[in-house]
């Protein structure tokens, strides 16, 4: 191994970030040189550049600002973006997270100039191909070097995928450590304040293309949203994506419905943390509610984080059953997880992720006892 390998970290959307920060401090504890790649897949400042701020990464060594477009597009712009900054740093390693269209391309990038890589959030699945991230997660844990998964079932999934165990290791979730980290800072009051919210609110994010990409869909989920917004007052931080859609759909400021401009991560959590109710299809606000112990109504008919229901406070619905569950849920009041929180969830995944990158770029052969219970 080459003297003072350099570790490259791609991030390209909001999820990607709140991963990456703990396991970019864990590996600056142990002296690695390290760089982030941010792809400008999500290019509004409000989706990205205050994300930085508020976990503290350090400044991008490169920004592509590929935006938005069809998955082709987009892909392909990041397909060749990401090979000229690779082949620039020539890293030991390269870093993916997740299960976005940056996640995928950087794999497919460094299989073909054979450098090697790492996913963080290894062995999710949903068993739904028609999710563009499922397809994704699937080539990335093909071609990986390293893999780290946050939850038992992922190992199951690997497993039956043909993985080399060897390769794998059960580490926690990254996210949490985030969550861990900035609980002292998640107070709902100020959010409330400067967003005129009283009373009782639940909220909602919506973006995934299967609820909100046709318009049929649409149509049908934001009158699910209309259905709780009867009962308790809905505020709406809302993704660019399919936000014009949405609107045309009839998601638009009026009683009891308050659409807002995305959050920063500290002030999405800190809503979060006061609300009566989550409704969303993104996979991370699952584990997020799951830890603060939140309901959590998920618009979808699956979830690669089945833990979150097992081991949480989801559950999952859909778009003509959210104003009843809606309605349960605030009946029952604040939830509580089902037992503890899942395996690892301690808010010390980043350490054990950046302890096996660490003993990986010295070359060291790590025994299987060591799987999974590095702390």
């Amino acid at each position: 191994m080459r003297d003072n390998p350099l570790v490259l970290h791609v991030l390209g959307a909001r999820p990607n970030f709140v991963k990456a920060a703990p396991v970019v401090r864990g590996l600056a504890e142990l002296g690695v040189r390290q760089g982030i790649i941010h792809t400008g897949q999500h290019y509004d400042a409000l989706m990205s550049d205050v994300f930085f701020a508020d976990l503290g990464l350090p400044e991008p060594i490169a920004n592509l600002g590929v935006g938005s477009g069809t998955h082709a597009r987009q892909t392909a712009a990041l397909l060749t973006g990401l090979e000229d900054v690779v082949l620039e740093h020539r890293p030991a390693l390269v870093v993916v997270y997740g299960d976005v269209n940056s996640t995928l391309a950087a794999i497919l990038v460094c299989a073909k100039l054979h450098v090697p890589t790492a996913h963080v959030e290894a062995g999710l699945r949903s068993f739904d191909r028609e999710m563009p991230e499922e397809v994704n997660r699937v080539v990335t844990d093909a071609l990986s070097d390293l893999l780290f998964a946050t939850s038992p079932e992922a190992l199951s999934h690997l497993a039956n995928e043909g993985v080399d165990p060897a390769k794998v290791h059960l580490v926690g979730n990254p996210m949490i450590d985030s969550l861990f980290a900035a609980l002292p800072k998640l107070d709902p009051a100020p959010v409330r304040e400067r967003l005129g919210i009283e009373g009782d609110y639940a909220v909602a994010t919506l973006h995934r293309p299967a609820n909100v990409d046709d318009p049929e869909a649409a149509r049908e989920l934001v009158e699910a949203v209309l259905g709780v917004a009867e009962q308790v007052q809905v505020v709406v931080p809302l993704h660019p994506r399919g936000r014009q859609r949405l609107a045309d759909a009839g998601l638009v400021n009026r009683p009891n419905l308050k659409i807002v401009d995305p959050l920063g991560y500290v002030d999405f959590l800190s809503l979060v943390r006061g609300a009566a109710l989550v409704v969303t299809d993104s996979g991370g606000v699952q584990e997020e509610t799951t830890m603060l112990g939140v309901p959590c109504l998920t618009v979808r008919p699956n979830t690669e984080r089945p833990i979150t229901v097992t081991h949480g406070t989801n559950r999952l619905v859909t778009p003509a059953s959210l104003p009843a569950a809606a309605s349960k849920a605030l009946a029952d009041g604040a939830a509580t997880p089902s037992g503890d929180l899942p395996p690892l969830w301690d808010g010390a995944a980043g350490p054990r992720i950046a302890r096996v990158i660490e003993a990986w770029l010295r070359g060291d052969n790590l025994s299987p006892a060591a799987k999974g219970i590095l702390r």
